[in-house]
């Protein structure tokens, strides 16, 4: 008590571990956290001559690019631009932009949270909610803008499959297997709210595509420009409604993921309380790594057809299955090391709070930006699509629903993917075969050609 009445003497005032300013929700953490590389500790003993270096230039180059194990990914971005700049083979860009957005996505990640130190809880939990799935947000533009529609849809629809059946049910199964002595229980809570949005995002999806069908069959009366217009109501209601989870998560209701965040404060790894970078260098980097993670997708996007003839792969399997799994490998990797150490709840939070991210905000905006641009981009993601999303949602609901977890959870959940995964990959859609490049988005197709598509 002496102390404390000495500080606010000198105008200093202690904060308590548990201040609500050291707290962060689901939305203001990231799995890559534990992806860092922890800094040496004898840098922080030595004298005071090396303070002045460390908030210098060089020192936010070893925070930024040495700061994390993936660096050694670091130099396929350039092999990225260099391979676009003297035209090496489709195949080179792609392959070499694909590795380059993993490192690149976990530093947005990063930094997003360096700034919600500065920036406070709330600002920061929007910040790190919207960066959080930058590449696929990004790509989906990028394709929105090129009129590739349909890689846009599989894109967005591999990143959900990815999160709720690969990472999770790795999570499940690794954790299980390595905490199997341990009572394996987790808070249903946050689970349930994510859960709940993500069955909203389905119900939208397959209202859209019944909607078309019951048109095409003759039941009603209708035409393909108003299921678009359906679809741009859905996305609006969806948006209010990821809206409205952004208010219970981060204002009203913060003590929910607040205690999936204390957990991990037991652990001598976890991340400090303390920014280690400031905020103006923060949102330098942020934006500078941003802006190469756009010319990244964009190779990406670009070349996605010539590889998928180099390669001998239906575009839909790249684009469901391989560009979720590199591009969120920081994330996807996190997770499962937090299942490790027996904290399923923050891996919960990381696999399910990215899915409602990608559904409820990425999706619907993309629809949205779509309007805005005169394309006519509907809901409707075809019947393979839409039925591998729903039965993605349910079979993780059914295996959460107890409010227990162990290995033959994430067992099923894996083999799910893998049926999934093979059916893409089988799968040569008309879009694979014919007009996928030249495709006129805004046409309207008539009830035979799509039914041929």
């Amino acid at each position: 008590m002496a102390c404390m009445e000495r500080c606010k003497e000198r105008g200093k005032e202690l904060v308590p571990p548990q201040h609500p300013q050291y707290r962060r929700t689901a939305h203001s953490m990231s799995s890559s956290s534990l992806l860092r590389k922890r800094s040496d500790q004898l840098m922080d003993s030595k004298a005071g001559s090396f303070l002045p270096l460390r908030r210098g230039l060089l020192a936010d180059l070893h925070v930024v690019f040495l700061g994390t194990k993936l660096f050694p990914l670091f130099p396929a971005a350039l092999v990225a631009l260099v391979a676009s700049y003297f035209h090496f083979g489709m195949a080179w860009v792609f392959a070499s932009s694909l590795v380059g957005l993993a490192p690149l996505a976990e530093r947005v990640s990063f930094l997003s949270e360096q700034i919600a130190y500065h920036a406070g809880p709330t600002v920061g939990g929007l910040l790190n909610a919207t960066c959080g799935n930058a590449p696929e947000l990004i790509i989906a533009l990028l394709a929105l803008q090129r009129s590739k529609l349909q890689v846009l849809k599989w894109s967005l629809l591999g990143s959900i499959l990815s999160n709720l059946l690969l990472v999770l049910g790795s999570s499940l199964l690794c954790g299980g297997i390595a905490n199997y002595t341990k009572e394996r229980l987790f808070d249903r809570r946050q689970a349930d709210v994510n859960l709940s949005l993500l069955l909203l995002s389905a119900a939208c999806h397959i209202l859209v595509f019944t909607y078309k069908f019951a048109a095409r069959s003759g039941e009603h009366e209708s035409s393909d420009v108003t299921a678009v217009g359906l679809s741009r109501a859905c996305s609006v209601v969806m948006l209010l409604a990821y809206g409205g989870c952004l208010l219970f998560q981060l204002k009203t209701h913060r003590q929910l993921s607040e205690i999936q965040e204390n957990e991990s404060d037991e652990d001598d790894d976890s991340v400090p309380d303390t920014p280690e970078i400031g905020f103006a260098s923060a949102f330098a980097w942020l934006v500078a790594m941003t802006a190469v993670i756009a010319i990244l997708s964009d190779y990406v996007v670009g070349t996605i057809e010539a590889t998928s003839e180099s390669w001998g792969i239906s575009v839909s399997f790249i684009s469901v299955i391989l560009l979720p799994i590199v591009g969120n490998a920081a994330e996807h990797a996190g997770a499962i090391i937090f299942a490790f150490r027996n904290k399923i709840d923050i891996a919960l939070g990381v696999t399910l709070g990215s899915s409602t991210q990608i559904s409820m905000f990425v999706i619907p905006l993309s629809v949205i930006v779509a309007w805005m641009m005169g394309i006519d981009m509907d809901l409707d993601f075809k019947l393979l699509e839409t039925v591998s999303y729903f039965l993605a949602i349910v079979i993780t609901a059914f295996s959460l629903q107890d409010g227990t977890w162990h290995y033959m959870k994430g067992s099923v959940l894996l083999l799910c993917y893998i049926v999934i995964g093979s059916c893409f990959f089988i799968l040569r859609s008309s879009l694979d075969q014919g007009g996928f490049c030249d495709l006129d988005t805004k046409k309207t197709l008539t009830p035979k050609m799509i039914m041929r598509a």
